[in-house]
C-alpha cells in the first residue's frame, strides 16, 4: 500500500509545464487521498483551465506511479480563490512588490544565465539558430526560455509554432511553452497588419517590460534573439543586464564576416562578455554525401580570430531548417539525429561548458 506522504511528496515535486516550478510550491495542490490502491488528487488551477492539461495529467501519473501508486489516480481541478491567487502571486514575485521595477534577472545572485543571440546583419539565421539551439538546451536537461527581442522583425513564435498569447495572472504575463522553451515576443501583441514604429524611449519600456512584468521562473538559460546591428535594443540589454553574455551569428562569407565583428566588438565595449561564434549555413551535403561551401568559408574562424573568442561550432544548411523554422516545427525537434540537429547539441553543450567569467568589484582588489 503506497505512503500517503511519499504519494503527497511526488505529486508536490510535479513541474507545471506552463508556470515551470514546482506545483506544491505555487500551491496547487490542495488535496490528495490514499484509498486501498487508489489516489485521488485535487488541484486547485489559478486560470480558468490550463493551456497543457494533458501534460500536466502525464507528470502527475509518472510521479504518483514511482510513489508506489498501482491503481487508479484520479485527478479533480478546481478554480483558485482570490486569496490563494494572491498567495501565488507573491510567489512568482519572489518576495517583491507589485511596483517594484528591478530586474530580478540582472540580480547578482541570479543563477539564469542570459545569453544574447547578435549578428551583424539579418539573413544569417540568427532567429532559426536561437530557436533550434533553445530546443537543443531543452532536450538535454535545462530550463530555457527564449526573449524574442527583435521587435521590428518578431519571428520566434512562428519558428516555435506558438499561436496563443501569454496568459495574465496577477499583473504578470505567463510566457506559452514550446517544445520545452518558454517565449515572450511582439508578435504577441500586434496584429499581423500592423507595422511597430518605435524609437529608443518605446523600445527601452517594451525591453523593461519583458524582463520585469514576464514571469520566467527559475530558468537556466534565458537566450534573447537580438536584431541584427548596434542600435537602441542591443544598448537598453547591456543597461537592463549587464551580467548577460553575448554570442555572435555569421555565415561563411568574408562579407558578413566584416559587418559581425561590429556586433562583437559593441559587446566588448560595453563589457559584456563575448562568448563565442557560431558559424550559420556552412556547407550543404549533397545527395553524393560530398560537402559543398556554398557561401565560402572562412568566415567563422576570421571573426573568431578578429575578435579573440572561440569559434563554438557549424550549423549546415539543410533543407528541413528552414522548412520546419516556417512551419513550427524546430528541426532538433523533428530529427534529432540529423545533421543539423546534431550541430545544435553540439553548441548546447558548448555553451554549457563554457563558464561566464567571474566579475571582480573593484572595492575588493587589493594592490
Amino acid at each position: 500500500m503506497p505512503d500517503n506522504a511519499a504519494v503527497l511528496a511526488a505529486v508536490e515535486g510535479v513541474i507545471d509545464p506552463e508556470l515551470r516550478s514546482p506545483i506544491g510550491a505555487l500551491g496547487m495542490v490542495d488535496r490528495v487521498s490514499i484509498d486501498g490502491e487508489d489516489v485521488a488528487i485535487t488541484l486547485v488551477l489559478p486560470l480558468g483551465g490550463h493551456p497543457q492539461e494533458e501534460e500536466l495529467m502525464r507528470r502527475i501519473r509518472d510521479a504518483v506511479t514511482s510513489a508506489g501508486v498501482v491503481g487508479k489516480a484520479e485527478v479533480a481541478m478546481i478554480a483558485m480563490t482570490d486569496e490563494q491567487r494572491s498567495e501565488l502571486g507573491k510567489v512568482m514575485r519572489k518576495g517583491r512588490e507589485s511596483g517594484d521595477r528591478t530586474v530580478a534577472l540582472a540580480d547578482p545572485g541570479t543563477t539564469t544565465r542570459v545569453i544574447g543571440i547578435a549578428s551583424g546583419k539579418g539573413g544569417v539565421g540568427k532567429s532559426s539558430v536561437t530557436a533550434n539551439l533553445a530546443v537543443a538546451l531543452s532536450q538535454q536537461g535545462h530550463r530555457v526560455g527564449i526573449m524574442d527581442a527583435d521587435v521590428w522583425g518578431f519571428s520566434i513564435p512562428k519558428m516555435m509554432g506558438l499561436d496563443r498569447p501569454p496568459s495574465v495572472l496577477q499583473d504578470m504575463l505567463i510566457p506559452p511553452v514550446a517544445h520545452g522553451v518558454a517565449v515572450i515576443s511582439m508578435d504577441f501583441f500586434v496584429e499581423p497588419d500592423q507595422a511597430v514604429v518605435w524609437r529608443g524611449p518605446m523600445l527601452h519600456k517594451a525591453l523593461e517590460q519583458f524582463l520585469v512584468d514576464v514571469y520566467w521562473g527559475d530558468l537556466d538559460f534565458l537566450l534573447i534573439d537580438m536584431p541584427p546591428g548596434t542600435g537602441d535594443v542591443s544598448i537598453s540589454i547591456s543597461q537592463y543586464l549587464p551580467r548577460s553574455e553575448l554570442v555572435v551569428v555569421t555565415t561563411p562569407q568574408p562579407a558578413a564576416q566584416r559587418v559581425a565583428v561590429k556586433a562583437g566588438l559593441m559587446a566588448k565595449k560595453v563589457n559584456q562578455e563575448l562568448v563565442g561564434i557560431i558559424e550559420n549555413m556552412s556547407w550543404f551535403t549533397g545527395d553524393d554525401g560530398k560537402r559543398y561551401e556554398l557561401f565560402g568559408s572562412g568566415g567563422g574562424e576570421a571573426l573568431s580570430e578578429d575578435l579573440d573568442v572561440p569559434l563554438l561550432g557549424k550549423v549546415p544548411l539543410v533543407p528541413a531548417l528552414r522548412e520546419g523554422s516556417d512551419v513550427g516545427a524546430p528541426i532538433v525537434a523533428t530529427d534529432p539525429d540529423g545533421e543539423a540537429a546534431q550541430a545544435f547539441a553540439a553548441l548546447a553543450s558548448a555553451l554549457v561548458e563554457r563558464r561566464p567569467r567571474l566579475r571582480t568589484h573593484p572595492e575588493l582588489v587589493i594592490s
